[in-house]
């Protein structure tokens, strides 16, 4: 199983070569951010103009009578189909005692449940089934996912809902899933960014940081018990918060057919976040900064945003991924000026869409002897953005271009197309995804300087660097000097 997301959206803009075109490589940030395939690999936006009506003959849904979405997305390339549940939970459900939560429920899922009740007999049965299955917790989605070639659809069906509908999280069990998500906590722990993106995290998220930490709190972990488990499982684990996506070589008929009869099953619950509303993310009330020393060669820094939520400003979320492809692009000024001239050997801006508030991320590497002169100069280019002539029509014109090319590559394999979908509709709903592309195409210049404005020019962040202990020395940087290189120091 895993946590798959990117331990600080910051580099994420590195991570889109699942299935999205990578732009830049650079080892550290790749590390920094690449734990996750995730939210940001699932193809964004990439659909050429006319495709809609194409996605729409292979793509088809339905809701049952218990509220579970039921969506089929026919590929007869190969004789294999991908079954996947995406359940509305996550990091953004967790209270500060249920922190990691999310993740352990999913490591208790492939386990002992009423039609499988004896140890590993659930595995036992994926495997005489050829099935490959896999799980991943992001920040606001659970995924369970297997794939078996297309004479198991029934088969598959019937496993994966077995897992749903009676776990038993025997004590055995769960004391033995505990030590692997502490196994992966501590592999965390080792990598230098870890503490980076922890600390500035908190300092991002405030009193909510609970909501966006995916792998948790140790203690949480450690004490967690059955009873916390069968709380996660009666709020959020019914199918009216759930998708079953079927992609594939399959007949749809026959697929919504079954999907019926054996998710039909499955009893409605409550409205989750009627019962447990989501709070509000607070905004940031000024900015911050944070310095983090480990044994690095190289000074990495990270500046982070509030930016939009797909509930409250859905319009920004599209100008967001145009702005950011934008000054990605190696022939941008953002990146002549920032890149081709020395300051820094790489630089990305990213924004991570959710819906309770994504981050907006710049991050890079420079050397310590620039590292002033570099985070003046990135935060100057931004402020140049919102002024008249930054951006040409030509620019957005390719940068829509490059997203329908790079898209169409994650379409092709109904595995990784099965994630897109769950992803996309745990954040923001199928109908987002499938006009994408148009609402892309609305996106204007103002509109990228409006956005600008609203989220990041004049607005609070947090700013962070990881260096070793002997440059920060050598160079005197303190965390005030941080707020004064950007002309926010209080």
């Amino acid at each position: 199983m895993e946590i798959n997301r990117c331990l600080t959206a910051a580099a994420s803009a590195w991570c889109k070569l699942r299935p999205d075109a990578a732009r830049v490589g650079m080892a550290a940030l790749l590390a920094l951010g690449c734990l996750a395939a995730g939210p940001l690999a699932p193809g964004r936006g990439g659909l050429a103009h006319a495709q809609r009506a194409q996605l729409e003959k292979v793509v088809q849904r339905r809701i049952l009578p218990n509220g579970l979405e039921v969506i089929v997305i026919e590929n007869h390339g190969v004789p294999l189909v991908t079954l996947e549940v995406t359940v509305r939970n996550g990091a953004f459900t967790q209270s500060p005692e249920f922190a990691g939560l999310a993740h352990l429920y999913e490591h208790m899922f492939f386990k002992a449940n009423d039609t499988y009740p004896d140890a590993d007999q659930y595995i036992d049965r994926m495997s005489t089934i050829g099935a490959v299955f896999n799980a991943s917790t992001r920040e606001e989605q659970v995924n369970y996912y297997l794939t078996v070639s297309s004479d198991s659809l029934e088969a598959g069906l019937k496993l994966l809902v077995s897992g749903f509908l009676a776990p038993r999280f025997r004590a055995d069990e769960l004391d033995r899933e505990r030590q692997v998500v502490i196994g992966e906590y501590d592999r965390n722990e080792s990598s230098p960014f870890f503490r980076m993106e922890q600390e500035s995290g908190r300092r991002l998220w405030g009193a909510q940081w609970s909501r966006k930490n995916t792998i948790g709190e140790r203690d949480v972990i450690l004490s967690t018990t059955p009873e916390k488990m069968r709380a996660i499982q009666k709020l959020y684990y019914v199918p009216n918060n759930s998708v079953l996506i079927i992609a594939g070589d399959v007949n749809p008929t026959a697929a919504f057919a079954q999907a019926e009869r054996i998710f039909g099953t499955w009893a409605r619950g409550e409205d989750p976040f009627a019962k447990a509303p989501i709070p509000p993310i607070p905004p940031l009330a000024a900015p911050q900064a944070v310095i983090i020393e480990e044994a690095v060669n190289a000074v990495t820094v990270l500046i982070q945003w509030h930016g939009p939520s797909v509930r409250a400003d859905e319009s920004a979320t599209f100008v967001a991924d145009v702005y950011s492809d934008v000054l990605n692009n190696p022939q941008s000024r953002f990146q002549k000026r920032l890149v081709d001239s020395g300051l820094w050997q790489a630089v990305g801006v990213n924004y991570y869409t959710l819906n309770n508030v994504g981050p907006i991320s710049v991050s890079g590497q420079t050397s310590p002897e620039r590292l002033r002169e570099a985070i003046r100069a990135v935060l100057a280019e931004l402020a140049a953005t919102v002024q008249p002539g930054y951006f040409t029509a030509d620019e957005l014109a390719a940068t829509k271009a490059s997203r329908a090319v790079t898209t169409e590559f994650g379409m092709e394999r109904s595995s990784e197309f099965a994630h897109t979908i769950g992803f996309w509709w745990s954040v923001s709903g199928l109908e987002y995804y499938m006009k994408y592309i148009d609402e892309m195409a609305k996106r204007s210049v103002a509109d990228l300087q409006r956005y600008a404005r609203t989220y990041i020019v004049n607005r609070p962040y947090v700013v962070s660097v990881l260096l070793s202990p002997e440059d920060r020395r050598r160079i005197n940087l303190t965390e005030r000097e941080l707020l004064i290189l950007g002309g926010t120091a209080r």
